[in-house]
């Protein structure tokens, strides 16, 4: 799980940020003025300072936010200039958009606002639907507007080309401005609150931002995405009545609360209308007491009545989002914050602290109790927790005994504190009063006074009390201080000192900041009490005050608090689910008995003792083993002979027609040989015609175990070299999941065992994925890639590693990274096993929770007709009106399952509209008929559309994966090393490409390092899809739009090269994916050609032509020997053709870099494949009398262009 951020702002208006993975509140320094509340995302936080403008802190990271600016400059033709500036009357403007409808010339662009920043100046756009244009990137048509090609003709009388220029967000980590383009400033704003970023069907990257102006008016911001994080204006929402607080969910809920106490829900959002379209009023939880405040989620809505107490909305989701019900709900808060995943935040009114709703699952929305967060913020760590700790061990060391209140740690239960504490409904922590103070005074004394802010009166007052506040701090740090009671507080600049012995209490929640303290060094400590007669008469007497204490330098103006008083806190961008382990519950102010007894057994035991005793431990031990084993050594090793058997029941469909599933008797008799070699025979015994038979494979021939999709039952199949070849493999169906885990397990473990293949993968090792999602790692042999005679492919054994990828990449140092299909980046950490491997199968280390996102698609089709349009209703001969992509399958929004009991559904169906073609506003797709080629609008022929609906689910595993947050990638290539180091710490190139199609170069990456440290973001012209980095440190990327470019001046004192190269791609191709090794360059287009980069040498790296090597091709992966292995679809086998197919190309050597054929391995249904690990040279055998005529077989092959 990345790392997020929980925001919050206390009673003075410093903003505090609290990371999932820290243990204190870090304050925002740059914030240069305090704030009123935040409202916050995972990439940004919002705030409303007490200047009563909105500023924006967007979070800093390795990919920076680029903005393009674009603008055509238009010519026409005539005869007496050729084409020149001189246009007709009707024409476009000279300088334009796209349309030609607005004027954009080149001086005309400004910047936004201060905070972003001009990359360069404008330059020519050379690149035309993939293709290079001219130099001066002239695209040619008959008229304005039409079809543009990058050739003259002879009736070219219009030409235009496209000037680029880059802004660049240069404000991260700071609270900036967010400038106005209104002439009319909208009312100061009283309440602001983003979301949106999940809205069903909504484009990556949109925001949506709801304000609340002093006079009750709600505005909304307008352009607020990825590129633009700004926003563009302020628009008014019509309201029924006058709100005082809105809160918006990630999703589509959006509330909020009339002066009344009223509530209104916001309806028809959705993505082409962001805003909403109308307002629903809701009543409030209680008839007689209004609400106040409302905060929403995914599926959630949370209220506060004005008594304050804590209500909760049943029955909330995307489809009703009104809801049903209230539910009254244990505590009372000051205000709410719902977070992704639909956690709770709130402030407590008892004592303004943080809470956190612990138990909040998907199926229990509601959540369990409420657990105070209590950690220091910075710069109190060491008054608040570590002084506090060594004071009490201090005082137990030396005066015997520490007497005091325990602090409460553990929140009660929602139903023991509705019996206990009905007033309230919320138990808070208590903290420690003086030890010394009588008891009268610890029982009856007054209570702190905490302040109510409900308004910016308070923080002015705050405000301009701190010149008073800060000169009394000034005088108390020249001695120690006793903060007074709250009756008697001194006037400005009187201090009272205290005497010998007195104790100091911590600071009272009501008045003035104490400065921060810090214990003395215990040994210090202890000389200062003996020299000052400050040693105490009586364990009575003695507190932790007790010990010497001095002023730290002042850094926080408002000094350091024991308890922080909170307004407001923001979750908005706070990832926490129930596997998070999160550090926010340790109050620091508790050392319990047996931390104290182990601290005073540390400072009474030296160094030395301990030294001493484990030398003489470990003597002891080695001659006890020594003694104990001279006496057998004459005996000869003892192996064991034994045979054993497991049974079980199944199903196995059965090779023969009709294909169907019967029951079977499924047993794995494994044995031991004399030499201690383990081996084993798996039997399948079934009735057929009545006479018992028996199907059977050696375990030591069985080449992979593959767990196989399939919704209905727990399947997997076996696969043997002749089954391989067959493309038929065993397939057999368990009772449960659990079973055929067990079994899959088993056998894994057997099989490894007979190859004697133990631990994790070696660094030479071949990765591959299939279309499920499983990993699967084979050690290959040095006669894998031998000539003439190499080891055949589907001879290959391979086994599965836990996790879940759609990417993995490796290379032969060791340095492995992986992409899941939610785009996480994941980096190999070395172990083993892990998912269903279970004891010695899997690493003790190395393993951690893996999950991965993907969506389940399916289409709902129409046909239309004359009288009623586009309806439901279709031809007898048409495919079904809910299907899969094929049409072949009936697949509705009820009856579609996850795609195996692993997965759960994370979200609802909602319309796709990222498909390949385009849709319209509704999401359809149009084509004269099934099947054919779709396209996003309507025409006179289209008779029949489609549109795809997705839903997400996810999974959770583990395996010896970590996650490299935070930036989402699509593609990965690391450096492949021919040749390996001995140190380690030689630094990797590995480049990749993020999700949204910018290129990065991570650093830092090393054999020792695989992660790395940092991303550095390279400029391109355009979003690119796939990349790939050779041995020489070549790269060569593909753009989205199917255009090679290589990137030239990369080394390893340039890790980011300087420039791009465009490489024109085969003729009337788009390529999609592209693959370097040592010398060689291979290119997979959309049409599944692979192609081959003739001409490429270190002196023209660029390479001249491409070449076609073969068809039906899915990937491909070039190692660093030039090696080519390749996913090849429609593979012949025995019952039909079988796509996935794992292939390796044969007969590559210097003189034949483009092989000779084919040898198919695994397959199908394999998706990914990566042989760049694999450095091992294959063994040199020179054979004179075969060396001729092998040549010339290859010659005949290759100019054949044999595939």
């Amino acid at each position: 799980m990345p790392v997020s951020l929980l925001w919050a702002v206390d009673v003075y208006g410093r903003v505090y940020s609290l990371s999932t993975a820290g243990q204190q509140w870090e304050h925002c320094r740059d914030a240069l003025m305090e704030f009123k509340r935040v409202t916050a995302a995972q990439q940004c936080c919002w705030g409303i300072a007490c200047d009563n403008n909105i500023y924006l802190n967007v979070h800093a990271s390795d990919l920076s936010i680029r903005y393009q600016e674009e603008t055509y400059e238009n010519q026409r033709w005539n005869p007496v200039d050729g084409f020149s500036d001189r246009l007709l009357p009707s024409d476009r403007w000279q300088w334009s958009d796209v349309t030609g409808l607005q004027h954009q010339p080149l001086d005309s662009f400004r910047l936004p606002s201060g905070s972003w920043e001009w990359e360069g100046d404008w330059f020519i756009d050379e690149n035309f639907e993939g293709e290079p244009t001219e130099k001066v990137g002239w695209t040619y048509s008959i008229d304005f507007p039409a079809t543009y090609t990058k050739d003259k003709k002879w009736n070219s009388c219009v030409r235009r080309r496209r000037w680029l220029r880059y802004r660049r967000y240069k404000a991260t980590d700071t609270w900036a401005k967010i400038p106005s383009q209104q002439s009319t400033l909208p009312d100061p704003f009283s309440d602001i609150s983003c979301g949106g970023w999940e809205v069903s069907e909504e484009p990556r990257g949109r925001l949506s931002l709801w304000a609340v102006s002093l006079q009750g008016k709600v505005w909304f911001r307008e352009g607020i995405h990825h590129h633009n994080p700004e926003g563009s204006l302020w628009e008014e929402v019509s309201l029924p009545g006058e709100v005082v607080q809105i809160s918006c969910g990630p999703g589509d809920l959006v509330w909020a609360v009339l002066w009344e106490g009223q509530l209104i829900v916001r309806e028809g959002i959705g993505r082409d209308c962001p805003k909403g379209s109308s307002w629903v009023v809701v009543d409030s939880p209680s008839p007689d007491v209004g609400a106040i405040h409302v905060a929403v989620g995914m599926n959630v809505v949370w209220a506060l009545t004005k008594d304050n107490k804590v209500w909760f909305r049943r029955g909330v989701n995307s489809h009703n989002p009104c809801g049903s019900g209230w539910i009254n709900m244990v505590g009372e808060m000051l205000m709410i914050s719902v977070g992704l995943n639909d956690q709770v935040w709130g402030i407590a009114r008892e004592d303004r602290a943080v809470y956190f709703r612990q138990g909040v699952t998907s199926s229990e929305l509601s959540g369990k109790t409420w657990r105070v967060i209590s950690v220091p913020r910075d710069g109190e760590r060491s008054h608040s927790s570590a002084s506090a700790s060594s004071l009490q061990s201090a005082g137990c060391y030396f005066c015997g005994e520490v007497r005091g209140q325990s602090v409460a740690s553990d929140v009660e239960s929602d139903t023991d504190k509705g019996s206990t504490d009905g007033a309230t409904g919320l138990v808070a922590s208590d903290y420690p009063e003086p030890l010394d103070a009588p008891a009268d005074q610890t029982s009856d004394g007054p209570k702190p006074l905490i302040p109510k802010v409900t308004s910016d009166s308070f923080i002015s007052e705050l405000v301009s009390d701190r010149d008073s506040a800060k000169s009394a701090r000034d005088v108390t740090c020249a001695a120690p201080s006793v903060l007074p009671e709250e009756d008697d507080v001194p006037g400005d600049g009187e201090v009272t000192a205290p005497s010998s012995g007195a104790a100091l209490p911590p600071s009272q929640s009501g008045g003035p900041r104490d400065p921060q303290w810090s214990n003395v060094d215990l040994e210090e400590a202890q000389i200062l009490q003996v020299q000052t007669g400050l040693v105490p008469e009586s364990s009575d007497t003695c507190s932790l005050s007790s010990v010497a204490t001095y002023t730290l330098a002042m850094e926080d103006q408002y000094g350091a608090d024991e308890h922080p008083l909170w307004a407001w806190v923001s979750g908005g961008g706070c990832s926490v689910d129930t596997h998070s382990q999160l550090h926010w519950f340790n109050c620091s102010m508790n050392s319990s008995s047996l931390v104290q007894s182990v601290q005073s057994m540390s400072l009474s035991v030296s160094p030395a003792q301990t030294a001493a005793w484990r030398k003489q431990i470990l003597q002891q031990l080695s001659e006890r083993s020594k003694r104990e084993m001279d006496n057998f050594r004459h005996y000869e090793q003892a192996i064991e002979q034994s045979v054993w058997v497991k049974k079980g029941s199944m199903q196995w469909w059965r090779d023969w027609k009709p294909h169907k599933w019967i029951d079977v008797q499924f047993a794995l008799e494994q044995f031991t040989g004399p030499e201690g070699n383990k081996d084993g025979i798996l039997f399948i015994y079934y009735n057929f015609c009545e006479e018992k038979k028996y199907l059977h494979a050696f375990i030591n021939e069985i080449t992979i175990l593959v767990p196989v999709l399939n919704e209905a039952k727990h399947t997997f199949a076996v696969y043997t070299p002749e089954r391989t070849k067959q493309r038929w493999p065993i397939r057999l169906a368990a009772a449960t999941e659990q079973e055929m885990h067990d079994w899959l397990a088993l056998l894994s473990a057997s099989c490894c065992d007979s190859r004697k293949m133990q631990g994790p993968p070696s660094k030479q090792a071949m990765w591959s994925i299939t279309c499920k999602g499983d990993i699967f790692v084979s050690e290959p042999s040095l006669a894998l890639e031998d000539m003439p005679y190499p080891t055949p492919c589907d001879q290959m054994f391979w086994r599965q590693v836990g996790g879940h990828l759609r990417v993995v990449e490796c290379n032969s140092v060791g340095v492995v990274w992986g992409i899941g299909y939610d785009h996480t980046a994941w980096v190999y950490s070395g172990g083993y096993g892990g998912g269903f491997f279970q004891g010695l199968a899997s690493s003790t280390d190395n393993i951690y929770t893996h999950t991965d996102v993907k969506s389940v698609y399916i289409y709902e089709n129409q046909r239309w007709n004359p009288v009623t349009g586009y309806t439901s209703r279709g031809l007898p001969t048409d495919r079904y009106m809910w299907s899969d992509a094929s049409g072949l399958h009936e697949r509705t929004k009820t009856n579609t399952k996850p795609p195996s009991p692993q997965w759960t559904w994370v979200s609802d169906w909602a319309i796709d509209y990222g498909v390949s073609g385009g849709t319209d506003r509704e999401g359809w797709q149009y084509a004269a008929d099934f099947p054919a080629s779709y396209h996003g609008y309507k025409t006179m022929k289209d008779f029949v559309r489609r549109r795809r609906w997705a839903r997400k689910c996810k999974l959770t595993t583990t395996g010896p994966w970590q996650e490299i947050p935070p930036i989402s990638l699509s593609d990965v290539t690391i450096l492949p090393c021919a040749t390996q180091s001995s140190s380690g710490v030689d630094v990797v190139a590995l480049w990749a490409i993020s999700n949204k199609g910018d290129v990065l170069c991570r650093l830092g990456v090393s054999a020792l390092a695989p992660a790395g440290t940092s991303w550095l973001h390279v400029g391109t012209d355009q979003p690119f899809k796939s990349i790939s980095i050779g041995a020489a440190s070549q790269v060569w990327a593909i753009a989205k739009d199917g255009s090679a470019f290589y990137r030239g001046s990369v080394s390893p004192q340039s890790p980011a090269g300087d420039s791009w190269y465009h490489i024109p791609s085969p003729a009337k191709q788009k390529l999609k994916q592209v693959s370097v090794g040592r010398t060689s360059v291979y290119a997979v287009d959309e049409n599944g050609n692979l192609w081959y980069r003739q001409g490429v040498a270190p002196s023209y790296p660029q390479g001249s032509s491409w070449e076609h090597i073969s068809n039906n091709v899915r990937k491909v992966s070039v190692g660093p020997l030039d090696q080519v292995w390749i996913i090849a679809d429609k593979v012949q086998g025995s019952h039909g053709l079988s796509c996935g197919t794992v292939c390796h190309r044969l007969g590559v050597q210097p003189l034949t870099p483009k092989g000779q054929s084919w040898d198919y391995g695994i397959g199908g249904g394999w998706d990914h494949v990566t042989v760049r690990g694999n450095s091992m040279e294959p063994p040199r055998f020179r054979l004179p009398f075969l060396t001729q005529s092998v040549l010339q077989v290859k010659d005949v092959e290759v100019n054949g262009n044999a595939t």
